[in-house]
């Protein structure tokens, strides 16, 4: 038996990637989640991860183990609110970035729909950063975007490199100013690529700006270009540029759940654990 409170743990550490950010998700001490991993890498028999002083990484058992993990949570979840009763009613308004509607978030919002069918869900799909300004206004009640660069709120689902992604057989000439696809501004994504490029003196130019990212892709398959994404979430068609071409670092990127100001309850309380619980799950690769 593998017990549901490690099995928490774990994958929290798994989608966070550091200790210290999975105890703070969890409010619990860093020491109890060490203590919750290392008993289930004892009830398995394997080491799941990796760890050095800067970094932690899924062994092979690790990675096998987060598939495990999510559907027995998910099972025990499901069990709960079948003997329980759903008691959840009203207007769910849920925001998110487009990044995730090539994801399975479609069949977790279904199957949350289908526990839950006294609540109203209204999606709105956007850039993150106009999310967060409807969010702030009182428009949205729970996004799933970006974490914005200085703004410490949400909970992390998971954290990811930002990348510089365009069509396979894009060449970079290096004497001319960088072609770029971005989104309009505000844009996380955007303000990432620019402050880079300007960190390292590189000149460039934009060759196309869009409002979607199904935009954004039509561009770089048409090869205007590069654009800057996050590596778990890169579209069908593009992939990485090759390190040949002397990009600069781009960083990463906090992918979080966050509520209004005055707080998670009821169905985006619950919305959000069901995301923070499933997190793997709304990654391409």
């Amino acid at each position: 038996m593998l017990d549901p409170t490690h099995l928490q743990s774990f994958l929290a550490v798994a989608q966070a990637r550091n200790f210290t950010e999975a105890a703070r998700r969890l409010g619990l001490q860093q020491s109890t989640v060490s203590q919750h991993v290392r008993k289930l890498e004892d009830a398995a028999g394997r080491r799941l991860f990796v760890r050095d002083t800067h970094s932690v990484a899924l062994t092979p058992d690790g990675e096998a183990m987060t598939g495990f993990a999510q559907s027995i949570l998910e099972a025990n979840e499901r069990a709960r609110r079948w003997f329980a009763g759903s008691q959840l009613r009203g207007r769910l308004r849920f925001g998110t970035s487009e990044d995730f509607v090539a994801t399975r978030l479609p069949e977790l919002l279904r199957d949350f729909m289908r526990e839950h069918s006294g609540v109203e869900l209204e999606l709105t799909v956007g850039v993150s950063a106009v999310l967060y300004d409807r969010l702030d206004a009182g428009e949205l009640d729970l996004l799933l975007a970006k974490r914005r660069a200085g703004d410490e709120r949400g909970q992390i689902v998971w954290r990811d490199r930002l990348a510089w992604i365009g069509a396979a057989g894009t060449w970079i000439d290096p004497a001319q100013p960088l072609p770029l696809i971005l989104y309009p501004a505000p844009s996380i994504t955007r303000s990432s690529a620019l402050e880079a490029l300007e960190r390292e003196g590189r000149a460039w130019r934009i060759t196309c700006t869009s409002r979607s990212l199904s935009g954004l892709r039509a561009a770089a398959l048409a090869g205007l270009g590069v654009t800057v994404h996050a590596r778990g979430l890169i579209p069908d068609g593009l992939q990485e540029m090759p390190a040949t071409m002397r990009l600069p670092d781009v960083g990463e990127v906090a992918f979080v759940v966050q509520g209004a100001r005055q707080g998670l309850r009821g169905p985006a309380a619950a919305l959000a654990q069901t995301i923070l619980a499933s997190g793997d799950r709304l990654q391409r690769s």
